[in-house]
């Protein structure tokens, strides 16, 4: 007789995540036709073990009903899409009307407001730049364009001080590099540069 008792059952909303359920017998059967004092049977218990449990947690972490969901990413609404598109042609001030209304169906997307900087600040209009990216790094310090970007405006205004701060944050994101983390560098570099 195999010498364990176990019970897991694994239940999911999602429909995209298959219900697993293994008892007893079901776990008895498969593993208990091994040899009981065979090595080889005590690793695919403990292994099988590690699977449903990462299995379970995996559920759990990815439950978008979960109150504690801290994704910061939100759907996509099609105002941040046309955004984004109008930003990245040049169409700042379309872009701008468009992110506007995406902020207000996504409030809290960090993205949105990296946008609104970034088109405001190739509209030179620095105040609401800084204002926007302010808000980008309030919903997430760490996010990368607002980073690069805050940084670039920084020295724009002269603040190497504030640049180099956010470049830190930058290398300190991304642990084996990231074009945001170049960016920034090289454009401090280039400032350092000009004022020699």
């Amino acid at each position: 007789m195999c010498g364990f008792t176990f019970r897991l059952i694994i239940f999911s909303d999602a429909f995209t995540v298959p219900k697993l359920r293994a008892t007893e017998e079901s776990l008895k059967s498969h593993f208990c036709s091994i040899n009981e004092k065979s090595p080889m049977k005590n690793f695919q218990f403990l292994l099988s073990i590690f699977i449903v449990i990462q299995l379970s947690l995996g559920v759990t972490l990815a439950d978008p009903t979960s109150p504690d969901n801290n994704d910061k990413t939100e759907p996509v609404s099609v105002d941040y899409k046309n955004g984004s598109i109008a930003a990245y042609n040049g169409k700042f001030q379309v872009a701008i009307k468009h992110l506007e209304r995406a902020a207000r169906i996504s409030p809290n997307n960090p993205d949105v407001y990296n946008l609104l900087g970034y088109s405001h600040r190739k509209l030179d209009q620095l105040e609401k730049a800084f204002d926007y990216y302010w808000k980008a790094l309030k919903l997430d310090p760490r996010h990368l364009g607002a980073n690069e970007y805050i940084g670039e405006l920084y020295l724009r205004t002269n603040n190497l001080k504030k640049a180099e701060e956010h470049l830190a944050v930058l290398d300190d994101v991304c642990l084996f590099g990231c074009d945001e983390y170049d960016d920034l560098k090289d454009a401090i570099e280039k400032y350092k540069k000009s004022r020699e």
